[in-house]
């Protein structure tokens, strides 16, 4: 059995759009990139997932040790499914896949998403509101088609109905509350010691260092 974490990065900054009235350009860039930081180091921690891949079209911003796969501008879910099929030639046997900006994720939770998903081979995570997908287990990956953009919880949940599928549901807070609009950032903003305090001071001058401390190298015909 092999568990494969999957996700897709957009370019820094060309990401989080809705926040432009909230935060500047750069702050937008480091928020990003910040909590890109907090899955991936998630992931890496969580024993129930092998190896971590991630679609985008700047692999230069990898850790070492991270399966990067060449984003063909093709959108999201097409994306998706191409990943997920380049994993199952890879040997997975269960994928995971997950957005980037779950700044709460903890490695329990993804354990525990995994090891339930596992029970009935389907797993949904809806975001707080209900109406987006934040997370999807598949086990084996299968042909399941995603559905990720407006109301894709519902389209997931038909899928599954579809092909017949008994999906677990969990959100867990972890996988349940993603940053895209200006109140999820403020609700951050009032939690005590939240991950994402320090960066949105302007004057603040930390920098991003992706360094994973588990992470093994890969072989250079894997990157891409």
């Amino acid at each position: 059995m092999s568990c494969w974490a999957l996700l897709a990065l957009k370019p820094p900054h060309l990401g989080k759009s809705r926040l432009g009235g909230t935060l500047t350009r750069r702050q937008r860039e480091r928020l990003i990139i910040t909590m890109f930081e907090h899955v991936l180091e998630t992931l890496d921690t969580a024993s129930e997932i092998d190896r971590i891949a991630v679609i985008t079209p700047v692999p230069e911003i990898l850790p070492q040790g991270v399966h990067a796969l060449r984003d063909r501008g093709t959108g999201l879910n097409q994306a998706l499914d191409e990943g997920r099929n380049t994993l199952t030639a890879c040997g997975a046997t269960e994928v995971l896949v997950l957005h980037a900006d779950l700044p709460w994720l903890s490695p329990a939770e993804v354990d525990s998403f995994v090891c339930h998903g596992r029970k009935t081979g389907l797993a949904l995570a809806p975001d707080h509101h209900g109406s987006g997908t934040n997370a999807i287990f598949l086990s084996p990956p299968g042909t399941f088609n995603f559905h990720f953009g407006t109301s894709s919880f519902r389209q997931h949940l038909a899928e599954a109905r579809m092909r017949g599928l008994e999906p677990i549901v969990n959100a867990p807070r972890g996988f349940a509350v993603d940053i895209d609009e200006p109140a999820d950032l403020q609700h951050y903003l009032d939690t005590r010691g939240g991950l994402l305090e320090p960066l949105l001071s302007p004057w603040s001058t930390t920098r991003w260092t992706a360094s994973p401390k588990h992470f093994s190298p890969l072989h250079a015909a894997e990157q891409g």
